[in-house]
């Protein structure tokens, strides 16, 4: 069976579905080929940052999701084995004040802000269909897309194809874009839970105790969203049966106040694992397809960056679709060097942070407390951090140098 259209967009999820309600809203005929039928979790991408959070306000999304239960923090407090407990609340970070009109980041499950997406779309008059597989992409001035619903084969015609089908996807591949790889630095594992009403509700956490680097973002109504970071040499440290109890019970920290809500909290959700590394693209576009969100590369989740990243990418995409009759590859290159760029200087953000939060030894605690008081004694040395809450393209081109880098590690 052969159909047409405008848009063809692989993947319904984040970016797939935000895409697909601007271009169908703009008039244009737009399909959304989604392989699940249920959104699952996939423990990240559950945080905007407040410069995510702009970002969604452009995409007039921002609302929607406040009110399918988008939740804001208003402060970060920086725990760990390298400061006391009272001294880190007094110079909790007030994130309500980093930019105008941000009350301070936005939480919400991943799963959650799929599917109010992709419905979104659907009633701005998107076609998306759920349970597609074997998808192919066909190149050049005349694309398509072939994939297989409910085991009949399908061919759908188009003027652009959008690769949104995440970092697992093979839409990338098949256009022939290569992906570049930082190697992994630590493993992550994150879970949902719920019953943790002993943490304060407007409170995030990062920090280093022991061999774990610790993260939690909550959620609201008693649910939290944890991280634990650790070393590569410690692979299976968090898998098998009972992964869930050692997950909670590795937030039995001293270093901070309210771990006992943490760890006599219920788990709501799987318990993966996975290492952390980053992954980009020089050019995301080529003739007849453009690449959007993680396929287009990702950030480390150390530093969060990735629904905040996924609706710039869509913002920068929609812009150019809308402004331009004729979709040819040259058309995305201002997009492909923002984005390029933008990469880059989170890249270094996060590589950074991986290297003062994710080492564990001897030495590194002292390493962080050095850090941490040379930090406060010269704000320069925190710029990376800033562009993590304010936006990569915030802070000048120097804080980002191999300079700057060497200057931290030498700290």
């Amino acid at each position: 069976m052969e159909s047409s259209y405008d848009l063809v967009i692989i993947g319904g999820g984040i970016g797939g579905g935000a895409l697909a309600e601007i271009i169908a809203k703009a008039g244009q005929s737009v399909l959304v080929l989604e392989k699940t039928t249920v959104y699952p979790d996939r423990v990240r991408g559950e945080w905007f940052a407040p410069w995510g959070v702009i970002e969604a306000k452009k995409l007039g999304l921002y609302d929607a999701l406040l009110a399918e239960g988008g939740h804001h923090l208003g402060r970060h407090i920086s725990f760990g084995d390298d400061i006391e407990p009272d001294e880190a609340i007094a110079k909790a970070l007030d994130m309500t004040a980093l930019m105008p009109g941000v009350p301070g980041p936005l939480c919400i499950r991943h799963p959650v802000a799929c599917e109010l997406l992709t419905t979104r779309a659907t009633v701005a008059g998107a076609t998306v269909l759920r349970g597609v597989t074997h998808t192919q992409v066909s190149l050049g001035p005349n694309p398509a897309v072939t994939y297989v619903l409910d085991g009949e084969e399908h061919v759908a015609r188009c003027r652009l194809i959008v690769g949104a089908d995440g970092r697992a996807g093979t839409t990338r591949e098949q256009a022939g874009i290569e992906l570049h790889r930082d190697p992994a630095h630590h493993f992550f594992t994150g879970m949902l839970v719920e019953g943790a009403e002993g943490w304060p509700e407007d409170v995030q956490t990062k920090g280093t105790e022991g061999d774990v680097n610790f993260l939690a973002f909550p959620q609201g109504n008693g649910r939290v969203r944890l991280y634990l970071g650790y070393a590569l040499d410690q692979k299976s440290r968090l898998s098998g049966q009972d992964a869930q109890r050692r997950f909670l019970d590795a937030f039995r920290l001293g270093s901070v106040p309210w771990s006992d809500a943490i760890v006599n909290s219920t788990p709501i959700s799987p318990c993966p694992s996975y290492p952390n590394n980053d992954t980009w693209t020089d050019e995301p576009y080529v003739s007849g397809l453009v690449l959007i969100g993680d396929a287009a590369g990702h950030n480390d989740p150390i530093i969060g960056q990735g629904l905040s990243i996924t609706f710039r990418d869509v913002r920068l995409v929609s812009e150019i679709l809308q402004a331009n009759t004729t979709w040819t590859a040259a058309i995305f290159a201002p997009y492909g060097e923002e984005r390029g760029e933008r990469m880059r200087r989170l890249r270094f953000a996060a590589t950074v942070q991986s290297i003062f939060d994710s080492e564990f030894g001897p030495g590194t605690m002292e390493r962080r407390r050095r850090v941490r008081l040379a930090r406060e004694a010269d704000p320069s040395l925190s710029l990376a951090t800033l562009a993590v809450m304010a936006g990569p393209e915030m802070c000048p081109p120097d804080a980002f140098s191999d300079a700057m880098k060497e200057k931290l590690l030498s700290l």
